[in-house]
């Protein structure tokens, strides 16, 4: 399939990535990486998003291939330019693509490459490796088939894929291989120390402020074994935070001695509840989020669905009793 793919690309002059919604590292690394390297055979590349890039991750080289996706029609707007191919990177399904699906749905040729078990193939052609550690593993080896060597600046962002993907390593989905990648990358002149700076070290105070507001309204449930916190509209406006900064908070409630499952509420602008799943030894939260449309791995998924946020929390903690 990787073969087909840079077939796919080798025959394209105009390519769209499209990482999906709310794009973490992985999807963004993995996709200004990819438009470098097609940058670098002569292809013209655009990384469309459906968001603004976080504000910890606007040092990713690769970074000025991107813009905000705009709906509204117009000679000025990126949606008049026609692509020959589009790549769907770290989509479990096309609703991942919020708008941006139309964009996906007008193209000839589609690709998706992801890693995460719940994928639903929505491609032409489609390459999930769920043994992959993130989608930057995959780009790293398509990268290799597009006869490209990675430079500095691809290897920077790759890292920066890889390492927030397994939490610096740190996660059950590390493999041998993904070792072996990261060597690889850094022997390219990574920079691992700037990178983790940036990435898991520096903070904001309106992080730090709304990781305590999250702190004081935890629940440990189930003998310990469930933890949930919430986050809503009125504690981000409180602490004077920014909607990304929400991001690895649950991480405070499934680090807890003893707890196997955890669960963060996010109330969002739109009305919806966003709700993220983590677990550390054997409950599968990608099956729970499934049954939400949602999806993710068995020890990080989540899904975001219509309701009320105490009703939403109450629904969440049955089922993760019933995991448990």
């Amino acid at each position: 399939m990787l073969d087909r793919i840079a077939e796919a690309v080798k025959t394209s002059e105009n390519i769209a990535v499209l990482p999906h919604i709310t794009a973490d590292g992985d999807a963004l690394g993995s996709s200004f990486a990819l438009a470098l390297a097609l940058a670098g055979i002569g292809k013209k590349a655009d990384v469309l998003l459906e968001e603004k890039v976080p504000l910890i991750y606007c040092f990713l080289p690769g970074m000025e291939f991107s813009s905000v996706y705009e709906e509204e029609t117009g000679p000025k707007m990126r949606r008049a330019r026609h692509y020959d191919l589009v790549i769907a990177l770290d989509c479990g399904d096309i609703e991942r693509l919020g708008t941006r699906r139309k964009v996906f749905d007008a193209a000839e040729k589609t690709v998706n490459i992801d890693h995460h078990q719940t994928n639903t193939g929505f491609a032409a052609l489609n390459l999930t490796d769920t043994g992959a550690s993130a989608t930057g593993e995959i780009i790293f080896e398509l990268i290799g088939h597009l006869g490209q060597k990675i430079g500095r600046d691809a290897a920077t962002s790759l890292y920066a894929a890889i390492a927030t993907d397994t939490g610096g390593f740190r996660y059950s989905n590390t493999t041998p291989h993904t070792h072996e990648i990261a060597a690889e990358l850094i022997r390219l002149g990574v920079d691992v120390a700037d990178i983790s700076q940036r990435v898991f070290d520096i903070t904001s105070y309106g992080k730090v402020k709304l990781m305590g507001a999250a702190i004081r309204n935890l629940e440990l449930l189930e003998d310990g074994k469930l933890a949930v916190m919430a986050v809503t509209n009125e504690m981000i406006r409180s602490s004077e935070a920014r909607e990304e900064d929400s991001d690895g908070i649950i991480n405070v409630a499934r680090n807890i001695r003893g707890v196997e499952a955890a669960a963060m509420l996010r109330q969002l602008d739109s009305g919806e509840i966003k709700v993220n799943l983590r677990s550390n030894n054997y409950v599968d939260v990608a099956a729970i989020a499934a049954r939400h449309s949602g999806g993710g791995h068995k020890r990080a998924a989540g899904f975001t669905t219509a309701g009320v946020l105490e009703q939403v929390k109450e629904a969440v903690i049955n089922e993760l009793k019933e995991a448990l």
